[in-house]
């Protein structure tokens, strides 16, 4: 990966890796003076891989930083705009901290715990990516817009394997997705009859970053080979029903020779939202918007009477698939930011006592 970078970026100005006034006005408050800063490109556990104007080089965590993170959220993901000090003689950087995130992708971290997982920050656009042939899927398509749109990112869906399917499955699908509400922009692309590559790489801008999201075997490594020209992530041969099999254990930032940049995703197989009100009101818009109408301001969309949402969903206005998972998202991204709100406030509260014990051992 370093090989990678540094023959598309030797010695990059920071403006090509994403750099802008609202990241330096972030970096006078985040960083000390005598910092310099450096963009997130992998993260392997306490070793991470920076790219800055000097070029590529690896990286480790501070103690104090590590320390006082209260939540795994607050430390570097790929993407992410770092704090780093560094010396020509030293073989590793130290991160400091983490400079104000402008955009970010999350989801809930997987099992029982309550906190969330970055998956990138600082993220342009986002592809979510589906599979035509097996893994196309409306509820988790709205699912990933939610994080998308809740992060502040800017989605795109990409439908691949297209040579899998016959243009009328194609076109149902398409279908699909306009009827339950979503009008965000879609794309289609085979990486094996090259259809619909040459419109993706239209949208790929220099200085711009893009994350390639969804399930396992959809093709993500190998649209990012085919952007890059050449294998640089590892990708498997596919089973007998003509999907992929899971390659990709780790995110990573991708430099293209247009200077756009692109950041691979490991298959996401639990995903669950968490404090996502804002990405539900912009994915669910036709909802929302109906919202406004109801008899009852704190209208909850159930059962009230004089709700324009439930009249809606009555006359076919509204798909009711596409309603039912938004009271389902609704629900569990309030339930488990309850949860979350609550776990932050526990950590925190040890954080002090902790400190106010060696403190007090200090002053005895």
């Amino acid at each position: 990966m370093i090989d990678l970078i540094t023959s598309r970026m030797n010695n990059p100005k920071l403006e090509a890796l994403g750099w802008d006034d609202w990241f330096a006005a972030h970096a006078t408050t985040d960083c000390d003076a005598t910092a310099s800063v450096g963009r997130v490109a992998a993260v392997d556990r306490d070793l991470l891989l920076l790219i800055n104007e000097t070029g590529v080089f690896r990286a480790k965590l501070c103690g104090k930083y590590r320390y006082e993170s209260v939540s795994a959220s607050e430390l570097p993901c790929v993407g992410d705009w770092v704090c780093v000090e560094r010396s020509p003689a030293d073989q590793f950087g130290l991160v400091q901290g983490v400079i104000g995130r402008k955009t970010s992708l999350r989801r809930k971290a997987v099992g029982e715990s309550v906190d969330c997982q970055m998956i990138a920050a600082n993220v342009d656009f986002v592809f979510i990516v589906q599979s035509c042939h097996y893994d196309f899927n409306l509820k988790r398509l709205e699912r990933y817009l939610v994080m998308a749109m809740e992060g502040g990112a800017t989605p795109y869906i990409l439908l691949t394997k297209t040579d899998l399917i016959e243009p009328d499955v194609l076109s149902a699908q398409l279908a699909q997705i306009r009827s339950a509400g979503i009008d965000v922009p879609v794309l289609t692309l085979s990486s094996v009859t090259r259809d619909g590559i040459d419109e993706l790489q239209r949208v790929l801008l220099p200085k711009k970053t893009y994350c390639f999201v969804g399930s396992s075997g959809v093709g993500k490594s190998t649209i990012i080979n085919g952007l890059v020209g050449r294998a640089v992530l590892e990708t498997k041969g596919v089973s007998s029903t003509g999907e992929g099999r899971h390659t990709t254990v780790r995110r990573e930032l991708i430099v293209l020779e247009n200077g756009a940049m692109v950041i691979d995703n490991p298959g996401m197989r639990e995903f669950g939202v968490l404090g996502a009100g804002g990405g539900i009101e912009a994915s669910y818009s036709d909802i929302i918007a109906l919202s406004s109408q109801c008899h009852f301001r704190d209208c909850t969309h159930t059962n009230e009477p004089g709700c324009a949402v439930l009249k809606a969903l009555e006359t076919g206005n509204i798909n009711a698939e596409h309603y039912e998972n938004f009271l389902k998202l609704r629900a569990e991204s309030e339930y488990h930011e309850s949860s979350y709100a609550e776990k932050r406030k526990k950590d925190k509260d040890f954080g002090r006592y902790i400190k106010s014990a060696k403190k007090d051992l200090r002053d005895d």
